[in-house]
């Protein structure tokens, strides 16, 4: 198992246009990964973020070569699409985990 974590931070002024965002497009585009075998969205909840929202997407895929072409394939298609939508207002990261143990 391989598993990457995509944060998407928002600005504080985009929160229903965002929240839009995920319940028509961002949903659907993740329903459509074949790459990835189960995912998990989430609103992140945290005492250190202060300003803006994030949303966070986590992806668990077969294999880190699968995990590897999403992140060279699907993933800058999907920053691209929300570069288009929202501009700079949304800041993507993302985090290759690589677990040592699991109980999933």
């Amino acid at each position: 198992m391989s598993v990457l974590s995509i944060t998407f931070h928002t600005t504080e002024n985009l929160s229903a246009a965002w929240e839009k965002y995920l319940v028509e497009d961002l949903h659907q585009m993740v329903e459509n990964l074949l790459d990835a075998e189960k995912y998990l969205l989430s609103e992140v909840e945290s005492d250190m973020i202060s300003e803006g929202k994030n949303t966070n997407l986590l992806l668990m895929f077969e294999n880190i070569e699968k995990r590897q072409d999403f992140i060279e394939i699907e993933l800058p298609n999907i920053t691209e699409r929300i570069e288009k939508e929202f501009g700079d207002q949304v800041m993507i990261f993302q985090t290759a985990l690589n677990p040592r143990k699991s109980r999933m």
